[in-house]
């Protein structure tokens, strides 16, 4: 997915508080079950209760977060969730039509579990599809490194579920969660986000670094 222009390169104050009232103000309406949009008040009284209050620089862009939030998961994300039987579908479908030679690894379930890892392969298919014969390092076992002429600059601390072109200064990097197999899986969101956390804070003092450097030349 794309990030949204609008909420790049905010503060980490401003985060701070989209977690802080989410946690205060509950994630989702349960007589909906729609993802929650607490209003200004809402979110005033809940940082209130922890003797906090609510920065009137971030009032209106909060507001249009979790607006756009709301609206992307109900409408766009939710009707696009995969149970297993789905999945299969779709990825057999891929599979017969571009006929990959990339890896397509497994699942890591076992008995009847036992399958194709489904989402991993259509993202290697559809790599593979639209790389025009380029290289792709799907499964690196090494952590991603980025050089300058022959010097190491920066070594990220965790290795990543697939790199393009390769793993040594890579253009894209990516992670990949998916799990069929229960109604929950609380902790599974969770690592992804604390790991794509780090990767971001290791990208973003890399890149700061570089557009530092181009501005002293």
């Amino acid at each position: 997915m794309k990030p949204n222009s609008e909420f790049l390169n905010l503060p980490s104050s401003f985060w701070a508080n989209v977690r802080l009232i989410g946690q205060q103000a509950g994630y989702t309406n349960r007589a909906t079950k729609q993802i929650k949009i607490p209003t200004t008040d809402e979110m005033r009284e809940e940082l209130n209760r922890l003797e906090i209050h609510l920065d009137k620089g971030f009032q209106d862009i909060l507001g249009s977060y979790f607006k756009y939030r709301a609206t992307v998961l109900n409408t766009y994300v939710q009707e696009r969730l995969m149970d297993v039987e789905r999945a299969r579908e779709l990825f057999e479908s891929y599979r017969d039509r571009l006929r990959p030679t990339c890896p397509i690894p497994l699942n890591k379930q076992s008995g009847e579990k036992k399958a194709q890892a489904y989402f991993t392969g259509l993202i290697n298919m559809m790599i593979e599809a639209n790389a025009r014969g380029l290289n792709c390092d799907y499964d690196p076992r090494r952590l991603p490194t980025f050089t300058k002429g022959d010097f190491l600059v920066r070594t990220l601390a965790r290795r990543v579920d697939g790199a393009f072109p390769t793993s040594v200064n890579p253009i894209a990097i990516w992670e990949i969660k998916e799990y069929y197999y229960t109604t929950t899986f609380g902790s599974r969101i969770a690592d992804a986000i604390y790991e794509t956390m780090l990767d971001g804070h290791e990208l973003e003092e890399l890149w700061m670094l570089h557009m530092t450097e181009q501005a002293a030349q």
